[in-house]
């Protein structure tokens, strides 16, 4: 479950409601009662008789983690949000809850008791809920789901409808739980009146909350509680008409014995997130400086919240694994390769399996013969979760772009992984994309990059260095020299020979030749990233060095723009290029790209999760964005901020983090 909580609202935290991604609200109330006052504390904005807003002061965020504190009366009060990340212990990462602890601190024999709740805005709808309960002495555990659903549907706003809303907490040892379904007003009044709640499991009425609430006691220095919230949902993907299981259903097969584990898991995730949140901030620190760790333990939920790591729900066989990769805001697709493409650096850095997992599914497809060109598709499905395929050709058409990505992205992980095992037996697939970058991959027909909304053009030389990028890495993957030297020839006639540079030679320009371009133009030329970072050596270090000097002569108010034709720059572009040098750990104009990135994300007039697309110079109104230097542009939470992990790879290596 993606969910948010606006920076902006922060500094009215006891009022403020948290988001779903897509920006509708999700009901989860927090409330704290000290010596017999009532304090809020988390998203109530209106508070029941008697109750006062306590006040923040202090909130952070980790990779993992985003932290609360406030002050009730005399009592610190703790938020603390945990969302594990752990992409090598396969359990731990599928599991989706998130943990709520709340720790009431520097007391002084001070009677604690501590409220949360939820509702159906958790279940993407309202009127049709069902609700389910579990009470023994060890365990609350509470069930929403929508009457009648349909599998694989989901509202308007990409809310998924055919899950299982999950809202769970165990008693400390020195707690008392009770709980209740009931109307907002009254449960959180009779939780601000009394501290405790009626243990009255109702049928579940619209608008109604499901409520946990704790009593602490008599707290003498400092006292904490768990609460578990998430969506599991039995079939999690449609794939070519199979249904795909999350990987927890293998050891835990009901919603209610997986949250279960998941509470009693808490001390071992919380100390791997400490670990792991330490690792990456210290590591991000050392690559490239405080701002740079602030954008890659910003990433790191985000990149990780966008996917599924499935087994087949029949046979729920572990040894079948598949990662399927949503694209979140910028149209919902299944595994959209040029997706995967900016995503892949995190996955180079924290477990490099990700990327051959989230690559499976789509070369599985494509070795049906199902799909008809024979270029590589651009994704396996228009709509997530259905991952059907596309077996009339009517998918995005990128032939170019997507067929470099694949062989850059196998070749990367031959690389990190240290086994050829995988690509040679898938050697004949991607033999054939190699060849058709061969024949098409230097006189390129108009066609559409990565970066779509900037519209197509033919000979566009960021695509040119895609293919002979993708070439070598073909001919590295495999030890076909032939594939290599043509890759090399592609990369001299535009560097070398200036085809696709200005006369000057101080930078590459949009397309080439350049009488395709009516004025001086240009482009952040990312497809190099993978030259340096995996050492193809396919152009030489002074095209790099051209391309680093360039950069902050086109710098705009706020970043480098994407290229001449748009007022926008891309955060993992920016970042590619940030780390594109063979002959050093970065580029030189690194330092520009970051600081620019990071203003970005500080300037406070953002609301949206992380957008990885923002104006940098005064453009046009575009849905959802506003019109204004600094303003993200339309994307919003999309897994590409795993490219910013581009620094530390280039930096640290593979398997750098927690490694």
């Amino acid at each position: 479950m993606a969910a948010w909580m606006p920076g902006s609202f922060v500094d009215n935290l006891p009022a403020a409601v948290p988001q779903f991604w897509a920006g509708q609200d999700l009901t989860l109330g927090i409330m704290a009662r000290v010596n017999g006052q009532t304090f809020s504390l988390l998203g109530v904005p209106s508070l029941p008789d008697g109750a006062r807003a306590a006040s923040i002061f202090e909130a952070q965020y980790t990779s993992t983690r985003t932290v609360f504190s406030l002050l009730a009366g005399n009592v610190s009060m703790k938020l603390d949000f945990l969302s594990p990340v752990s992409p090598s212990n396969y359990l731990r990462q599928s599991l989706p809850f998130s943990y709520l602890t709340i720790t009431a601190a520097n007391a002084n024999g001070d009677d604690v008791q501590v409220y949360v709740d939820i509702d159906e805005s958790w279940t993407g709808q309202s009127g049709s809920s069902l609700s389910s309960s579990e009470r023994s002495d060890d365990y609350a555990v509470f069930g929403l789901t929508v009457d009648g659903a349909t599998t694989y549907s989901q509202n308007s706003m990409d809310q998924a409808l055919w899950g299982e809303t999950i809202f769970a907490s165990r008693p400390s040892n020195s707690s008392k739980l009770t709980s209740q379904i009931g109307s907002t007003a009254s449960v959180r009044g009779l939780f601000a009146s009394n501290g405790t709640l009626s243990n009255a499991a109702a049928a579940y009425a619209a608008k109604d909350v499901v409520a946990i609430a704790q009593d602490l006691g008599s707290v003498a220095s400092t006292s904490s509680v768990t609460y578990a919230i998430g969506y599991t949902r039995d079939a999690a993907v449609n794939y070519l008409g199979n249904a795909r299981a999350s990987y927890y259903k293998a050891t835990y097969n009901s919603s209610f014995s997986a949250v279960k584990h998941f509470l009693d898991d808490y001390a071992g995730a919380d100390a791997e997130a400490s670990a792991l949140d330490s690792d990456i901030a210290g590591k991000a620190n050392s690559a490239a400086g405080a701002n740079y760790s602030d954008i890659a333990t910003l990433s790191v939920r985000q990149a990780y919240g966008a996917s599924d790591l499935t087994i087949p729900a029949d046979t729920l066989d572990t040894s079948d694994l598949m990662v399927f990769l949503k694209e979140i805001s910028s149209d919902g697709n299944v595994n959209t390769v040029d997706v995967i493409y900016p995503t892949f650096p995190i996955y180079y850095v924290m477990d490099p399996e990700y990327i051959r997992l989230v690559l499976e599914p789509v070369v599985r497809y494509l070795e049906t013969g199902r799909w008809p060109s024979p270029w590589t598709i651009h994704d396996i499905g228009s709509s997530y979760p259905n991952a059907t395929g596309h077996d009339d050709g009517k998918a995005e058409q990128q032939p170019i772009e997507e067929t470099g990505n694949i062989l850059i992205l196998a070749y990367a992980y031959t690389l990190a992984s240290k086994s050829s095992t995988w690509a040679n037996s898938h050697r004949s697939l991607f033999q054939g994309y190699a060849d058709y970058l061969v024949t098409n991959g230097f006189n390129i027909a108009s066609q559409l990059s990565t970066d779509d909304g900037a519209g197509p053009l033919p000979n566009q030389t960021n695509l040119a260095i895609k293919a002979a990028v993708g070439l070598s890495a073909f001919g590295a993957m495999f030890g076909a020299e032939n594939y290599t030297s043509v890759g090399k020839q592609y990369a001299n006639q535009l560097y070398n020979n200036s085809l696709a540079t200005d006369t000057a030679k101080t930078h590459f320009q949009l397309q080439y030749p350049q009488e395709l371009n009516k004025a001086d133009t240009y482009s952040t030329t990312f497809n190099l990233f993978p030259d340096a970072l995996l050492d193809l050596k396919t152009f030489p270090q002074e095209a790099f060095d051209m391309q680093a000097k360039y950069y902050p002569s086109v710098r705009a108010d706020v970043g480098v723009p994407l290229d001449s034709r748009v007022p926008y720059g891309k955060t993992d572009w920016q970042l590619f290029a940030a780390s594109s040098s063979p002959s050093q750990p970065l580029a030189s104009s690194a330092d520009l790209f970051i600081n620019d990135i990071h203003q970005f994300i500080s300037n406070g007039i953002n609301t949206a999760p992380f957008s990885d697309r923002y104006f940098v110079r005064p453009g046009p109104t575009d849905t959802g964005a506003p019109d204004v230097v600094g303003g993200y542009n339309a994307y919003r939470a999309r897994p590409t901020v795993g490219g910013h992990f581009a620094v530390l790879a280039k930096v640290a290596g593979s398997r750098s983090v927690m490694g």
